[in-house]
């Protein structure tokens, strides 16, 4: 076999063992059925969302470099679990904006989610909730740096 076969081969060997990874981890960390739907209903006012926030100088650069990242990952057109897979084939793109998402809430709290949220509150719920926010006595988020 030629040595442009093996790499080939290689490759393709590695990207099926890739993605095999992705599904299983996937399937033992994903949300429950009925917060992933939501999240897949939710994509729209998502991608808006990530934009604007992208957009907000108010943010640190890396978090805006982190959040174009992710514009450009979701324009994309090929993806590591295909669009095809029921289910699965978006939820690749929903972990990704979440982990995302999650460090928004790290590094700003709150207050950016909120304010450039598009949607109604409830969706803006869902989705700190989708992110696993974690709320302080009175709902406030705690500043940026602070404790857990």
């Amino acid at each position: 076999m030629s040595e442009a076969w093996q790499v080939a081969l290689g490759v393709l060997a590695g990207l099926l063992v890739a993605w095999l990874a992705l599904v299983v981890a996937l399937l033992v960390g994903r949300p429950g059925g009925r917060t992933l739907t939501a999240a897949l209903r939710l994509l729209p006012d998502l991608l808006r969302l990530v934009a604007r926030l992208a957009r907000d100088r108010t943010l640190p650069r890396s978090l805006r470099v982190r959040l174009g990242l992710l514009v450009a990952y979701l324009a994309f057109p090929l993806d590591l679990i295909p669009d095809v897979v029921p289910v699965l084939g978006y939820a690749d793109d929903v972990i990704v904006v979440v982990w995302v998402l999650r460090s928004v809430l790290r590094v700003a709290g709150e207050g950016p989610i909120r304010a450039h949220w598009p949607g109604t509150s409830e969706g803006c719920e869902a989705v700190l909730r989708i992110a696993r926010s974690r709320r302080r006595g009175d709902g406030a988020s705690a500043p940026a740096g602070s404790g857990p």
